[in-house]
């Protein structure tokens, strides 16, 4: 008992380092153990009957309890162990074994974080990629969320057609640019309907002008669009007219005088501006076209800045005239000495950085002078305190004239040198200075290039960029294209917050929409137009095209969209745009990557995507905007290299091919497009004709072949048959147009109930063109088959009514089936069916179904008719004439009938028979 007592208190010392003070003792007695214990077991899933296993493994000479006995002997705790004992004194041994063991965890343990971290960045990715794929697709088909009121558009009545009305489903033909999607009349708001009707009234004057091919102020126009529509009072309005302003002053267009004016003459008689830069802008970046591009770039883009500023110049003097102090000098000298005085001088004292000189800052009103583009009057103002300015930098005004007189304001390496001199004794490493003293050293001797910012100068967008624009040197390395891989380098963000260094949006000046006095739009948009705004001042450089860039910023946000459009018709249109070619394209990318190492435009894709909205009713608006497809396709010369031309003639193939879906998708209301046809056969014509020559059509020939029966064979594609018969009428093809009559017709005659109302349309145009073409003399064979199918299909309609005797009147009208009985008969119709239209000889079966049919209905109708015996007995007889004749001709014609169809006429035999 003693031994017991002890066994017990032992057991109960294994466990009592275990601090439980949470666990209540559990006391169980044998039997509760034991019962425990067996419920325990029972609840084990048994193993798996692993015998015939063993007797397969048996029969390899494998032992399997030998090799399960191992591995469940297997310790895993001694893997990493040293195969050779380690002795305690053997001190370099343990170091290595633990080395090896460090390195293999170390491993390990990278290999579970990069395991992890892959899978983390993988799905991060797919739904990123997802996101992106799902946006786009959504803005393929259409898809957008617009709460604005809603406004009902407006379709053209048109001229009406002969043929009817046409019933059109959905398209599914066309590939490759976005154009295989369905049409989605997206909601427009009404200023947003207003803006784009406005911009499509310029379209139409810009592809007037082409075909005149006179001059047209494109940018000018839509800058004014930009101003007077009811967005133009927004600040995205504003902000737009100022992008194009740059654009403005890099082309060089002048705005369109009057008509009325003396000199309008002038305009019309001025040469050719379409695709005036083009060729530059497509050359080898290393050229010498290329580089006067670059520096005509430069150079506008900073008048542009500089003309907007003295706008903004000028409202902040008017804004604040007490604190301006203008007076009576109505110079422009003065007009900056005001505005310094409202931003700089305050309480009395000016601004601590500024150094003045004569009580005045001097440093700072010469910058903004040039700041401004009044460059003479900066050197005017410090020739008149050329005694003060001498005295503390003797070599300034020599450099000033000399860069101001110098026609890229530049000046010779000898003044350069003095000059540098000169900032690195007194400016760059000074202290206290003033920092517009020190940003004209910099501008006038472009020192430091690298050094991008000065406090004070450079504290916002518009001033950062001028000053970056203002220190280009394409001879040092220090070129447009440099300016361009700063800006990518920085990044959107960098401009649409606070950031380390450079410029932030939020400081803006120059474009500030609060201090316009313009009502603030969404901030998202502001940004992405400050953004492509910048993207354009760089204009071309060789690896990333930032005005494709630009186009692309402005389209990925939605109110932008319009703006986007317009902004890439003007580059198209002055051939600063690189499109790709087809075979790079892809059907949702707006930026492609060429085959020649530059980024291009899918332009096509671009446009395809804004008519969509219109298209179905304001189809001449959306071909006005398709015709900017083709600004792109320039004519091919000895020179054009096989890339440029094989581009070329794909921008012309996608211009008639979305002029072509334009066509398809109008949905029947194309008389304004593209005429239509009178009832007494003649043709009208449409305003697409007039426009031929900007899809490079040379004759009506080309035109028909071209457009109207490609439209045709895309109708025809996506099974809209009536509109593709139409559509080939209007192109003169009349071979095509019976064989797709006979077609269509003989497919109806096999659809229950003849095809329905859809059924009745074709059946009424088919009589109205074979009706137009027997007014003409032109009847044919085939045309005469038509008429046959014609008859047919009016049978299956009358027979559907329940007219017996119209319906057999129509079968013999079509005389397919001699219903005489004569034998002869039969088999010369059989001989003929050889070289009848397939569509007859296709449903012969079901000709001669309905057929029977009509018969077996009059027959038990004549049985009980209100009728003389004689007359009935006659008529019977007439109608089992007529049955043996189908049965003997069906019989004859056997090989072409389905067994069904001989089985029931068989039987329909018999019935009439008795």
């Amino acid at each position: 008992m003693a031994d017991l007592s002890s066994l017990l208190a032992s057991s109960r010392q294994l466990t009592a380092h275990i601090p439980r003070p949470d666990l209540p003792t559990i006391n169980l007695g044998l039997d509760q153990i034991e019962q425990q214990s067996r419920r325990l077991v029972s609840g084990q899933t048994s193993a798996p009957d692993q015998s015939k296993a063993s007797y397969l493994l048996a029969q390899a000479q494998i032992d399997t309890s030998a090799l399960g006995s191992q591995v469940a002997n297997l310790n895993t705790n001694q893997t990493f162990a040293p195969l050779q004992p380690i002795n305690d004194t053997d001190i370099a041994g343990f170091v290595r074994h633990a080395h090896e063991h460090s390195l293999i965890a170390s491993i390990e343990e990278g290999r579970r974080e990069t395991e992890a971290e892959f899978y983390r960045v993988l799905e991060e990715r797919s739904r990123r990629d997802w996101e992106n794929r799902k946006k786009k697709i959504f803005e393929e088909l259409g898809v957008k969320v617009d709460i604005a009121p809603v406004i009902p558009t407006s379709e053209y009545a048109g001229v009406a057609n002969a043929f009817g009305k046409s019933r059109l489903g959905v398209s599914n033909s066309g590939r490759g640019l976005g154009l295989n999607t369905s049409i989605t009349q997206t909601k427009q708001s009404m200023p947003m309907h207003q803006k784009m009707m406005a911009y499509d009234r310029v379209l139409s004057h810009l592809n007037n002008a082409r075909l005149a091919q006179t001059a047209f102020p494109l940018i000018f126009q839509f800058k004014g669009v930009a101003l007077e529509t009811p967005q133009g009072s927004s600040s995205l309005g504003q902000q737009f007219a100022e992008t194009l302003e740059i654009l403005l002053e890099i082309t060089g267009e002048q705005p369109q005088l009057p008509h009325s004016h003396a000199q309008a003459h002038l305009l019309n008689n001025s040469p050719v501006l379409e695709r005036s830069f083009a060729k530059s802008y497509l050359a080898d970046p290393q050229s010498t076209m290329a580089a006067e591009l670059r520096e005509r770039i430069v150079d506008g883009a900073r008048t542009a800045l500089e003309k907007q500023y003295w706008q903004f110049l000028e409202q902040t003097v008017h804004s604040k005239p007490m604190d301006a102090a203008l007076g009576g000098d109505p110079g422009l000298a003065n007009k900056v000495r005001a505005f310094l005085s409202v931003r700089y001088y305050k309480s009395g004292r000016w601004e601590d950085r500024l150094e003045l000189i004569a009580a005045k800052p001097l440093w700072a009103q010469m910058f903004y002078l040039i700041r401004t583009g009044n460059l003479r009057e900066a050197l005017e103002v410090a020739l008149h305190s050329e005694r003060q300015l001498n005295h503390s930098e003797p070599h300034f005004i020599a450099a000033l004239r000399e860069w101001v007189e110098s026609t890229d304001r530049s000046i010779s390496r000898a003044s350069r040198e003095r000059l540098f001199s000169d900032y690195n004794v007194r400016v760059a490493f000074g202290a206290n200075v003033d920092p517009f003293k020190q940003a004209l050293f910099k501008i006038i001797g472009r020192i430091e290039p690298h050094k991008k910012t000065v406090p004070l100068v450079t504290s916002t967008t518009e001033d950062w960029i001028w000053f970056q624009l203002a220190m280009i040197d394409e001879q040092e390395g220090n070129g447009l294209k440099e300016l361009g891989e700063l800006l990518e380098s920085y990044g959107e963000k960098h401009f649409t917050g606070p950031s380390g260094e450079g410029p932030s949006p939020s400081a803006s000046i120059a474009l500030s929409p609060s201090m316009l006095g313009i009502a603030t739009a969404s901030s998202t948009a502001t940004k992405k137009l400050n953004w492509a705004r910048l993207l354009l001042v760089c204009g071309q450089f060789e690896k990333t095209k930032a005005t494709l860039k630009s186009v692309a910023a402005l389209y990925e946000h939605p109110e932008l969209q319009v703006e986007a459009i317009h902004l890439a018709i003007c580059l198209a249109y002055y051939g600063l745009l690189r499109v790709p070619a087809r075979q790079e394209m892809t059907d949702v990318d707006i930026l492609i990557q060429s085959a020649k190492g530059g980024t291009s435009l899918n332009f096509a894709l671009v446009i395809n995507r804004y008519i969509r909205q219109f298209q179905k009713t304001d189809p001449k608006e959306a071909v006005q905007y398709a015709f900017c497809v083709g600004l792109a396709a320039d004519r091919i010369t000895s020179t054009t290299s096989d890339y440029d031309a094989t581009v070329i003639r794909d921008q012309l193939e996608l211009t008639r091919e979305i002029v072509r879906r334009v066509i398809v998708n109008c949905q029947g209301k194309w008389e304004e497009l593209i005429g239509g046809m009178r009832e007494d056969g003649t043709r009208f014509t449409g305003v697409l004709e007039h426009y031929l020559p900007l899809l490079q059509l040379n004759s009506m020939s080309e035109y028909n072949e071209v457009i109207l029966k490609g439209a045709a064979t895309m109708c025809e594609e996506d099974r809209r048959i009536t509109d593709a018969i139409k559509l080939y009428n209007l192109a003169g093809a009349r071979d095509v147009v019976i064989s797709c009559l006979a077609r269509a017709l003989g497919e109806l005659l096999s659809e229950p109930g003849g095809g329905g109302a859809e059924g009745q349309e074709l059946e009424n145009i088919a009589q109205q063109v074979i009706r137009m073409y027997e007014l003409r003399g032109e009847r044919t064979k085939d045309s005469q088959e038509v008429a046959k199918l014609i008859r047919a299909r009016s049978a299956m309609d009358r027979y559907a009514q329940g007219d017996m005797e119209g319906a057999l009147e129509a079968i013999e009208a079509s005389d397919i089936i001699p219903l005489d009985g004569d034998l002869r008969s039969l088999n010369r119709r059989v001989d003929q069916f050889k070289n009848m239209d397939a569509a007859i000889t296709r449903n012969i079966g079901e000709i001669l179904m309905l057929t029977m049919n009509i018969i077996v209905g009059l027959h038990g109708r004549t049985k009980t008719a209100n009728i003389s015996e004689i007359d009935r007995q006659s008529r019977l007889a007439r109608l089992r004439q007529k049955a043996k004749a189908v049965s003997t001709l069906a019989g004859l014609q056997r090989m072409s009938i389905s067994s069904d169809i001989l089985g029931q006429l068989n039987r329909l035999e018999v019935k009439v028979a008795h």
